[in-house]
């Protein structure tokens, strides 16, 4: 059993075998995936997938690049959604420095009301940082009192994860660590504590070998999976158990 904690199975990319994907990975052994908004309009999607399909769960929250698009009233509606049974987390949020679609502090304010968003409806969050390690870890110090969470798709530092994993965070860890070029990440997913790793796959994108360069989707988190209990010399079903509990624990999935 496997839970991908990171997926984007709404993407117009799996417009035309959406079904189809959503059961290769519950065949696959992936028998639960959390689908991350980044978006109003891909939230809702998000909702609706988890309304529709016993195996979704949904978070609901404004990615950093559209966060230019976030309007005073989107703050209630994220917070109507958040009430939702099936609704485990507030992401994906955070900062995006390599692409920049939005002002630098037009982020930092959007990343900080949902983190606040996230403190009142007693939700954690799943953290998108890109190319802003310093000012992400500046404002989870200073407005992040309360919330745990995971940061998708490390790829800091070894002194960042030791960081985030003293507040009692989560790394998630995607396709990437079966890459060649995939730097530090190997050695840092051997050192982080058994309880705090998650899985994930970014669906549609991020394909983890060998799948790389193709569309990416839940059913290939066990790539991830094998990888990391492989790097660390584990079996694998000890690993898929532990990263299962790991979900359970932090976004209260049945």
């Amino acid at each position: 059993m496997l839970i991908d904690t990171h997926a984007h199975i709404d993407d117009e990319k799996f417009a035309e075998d959406r079904a189809e994907v959503i059961q290769r990975a519950i065949d696959s052994g992936v028998t639960r995936m959390i689908n991350v908004g980044s978006d109003i309009k891909s939230s809702a999607r998000s909702v609706k997938l988890a309304a529709d399909y016993n195996e979704i769960y949904a978070a609901v929250g404004i990615h950093p690049q559209e966060a230019k698009t976030m309007m005073k009233s989107h703050d209630d509606l994220l917070a109507s959604w958040a009430q939702l049974p099936k609704v485990v987390a507030i992401g994906e949020i955070g900062l995006d420095y390599y692409y920049e679609n939005s002002e630098r502090e037009i982020q930092k304010k959007v990343f900080i009301r949902q983190l606040d968003l996230a403190r009142q409806m007693h939700l954690p969050v799943s953290i998108h940082d890109r190319d802003a390690h310093g000012d992400t870890m500046a404002i989870l110090k200073k407005e992040g009192k309360g919330i745990i969470g995971v940061i998708h798709c490390f790829s800091g530092s070894w002194e960042m994860a030791h960081d985030l994993l003293r507040k009692g965070w989560f790394i998630g860890v995607d396709g990437p660590v079966t890459f060649k070029n995939a730097a530090k990440l190997p050695e840092i997913v051997q050192q982080v504590p058994l309880d705090r790793l998650l899985v994930e796959t970014d669906s549609p994108y991020l394909a983890p070998v060998p799948k790389r360069g193709k569309r990416n989707e839940p059913a290939y988190v066990r790539h991830v999976a094998e990888k990391i209990a492989a790097l660390r010399n584990i079996e694998f079903e000890v690993f898929a158990k532990a990263t299962t509990e790991n979900a359970r624990h932090l976004f209260g999935i049945q």
